[in-house]
């Protein structure tokens, strides 16, 4: 590879590490073009599947701020760069793992921090992002409700009291 075509692809994956969320490193030794191309697609819009040089991608991660995937750089290293929902991309990588045993998770960085492949499996685990806030959103409605259901139930507990005491001063003839 060229001194230019070094550059340019250092550039490239910096460019990338900045625009990122989230990158995760994996190992696809063994697998085919076509696997690839599979594993491309089912990411969608939300990651990049990129191969590059484990010395270019070290050198574009320390350029872009991104410490820590040194140890991860080992071997045929590819990275997934995360632009969109992270919980969702970790799941798709999880799940093609799961049916390609020669796709290996190495770890990855979120946010700055650095992430081994247990913390990217955890993160696949979380649900979506659209049932969480669903989730936060049921579990203020019920304070809400019962808020309001005790308020209401001063009031009503006040007229019950006053009708019975009504009722006991009618029985009594007062």
């Amino acid at each position: 590879m060229a001194r230019a075509d070094k550059a340019t692809a250092v550039a490239e994956l910096k460019s990338e590490f900045e625009g990122s969320s989230a990158a995760v490193l994996t190992e696809y030794r063994g697998l085919t073009v076509a696997q690839l191309k599979e594993l491309r697609t089912s990411l969608g819009e939300n990651a990049k599947f990129a191969v590059a040089k484990n010395t270019l991608t070290k050198i574009a991660a320390n350029e872009a701020g991104v410490t820590g995937l040194d140890d991860l750089l080992l071997g045929p290293t590819a990275v997934a760069f995360v632009k969109g929902d992270v919980v969702e991309a970790a799941k798709g990588l999880r799940d093609f793992a799961k049916a390609n045993p020669l796709l290996v998770i190495k770890g990855g960085v979120l946010e700055g921090k650095t992430l081994d492949a247990t913390e990217i499996t955890k993160l696949a685990d979380l649900e979506s992002r659209e049932v969480l806030l669903a989730k936060l959103a049921g579990a203020l409605k019920a304070k809400q409700s019962a808020a309001a259901a005790m308020f209401a139930a001063l009031p009503t507990q006040m007229a019950q009291l006053a009708d019975a005491l009504r009722a006991k001063r009618e029985e009594s003839g007062e």
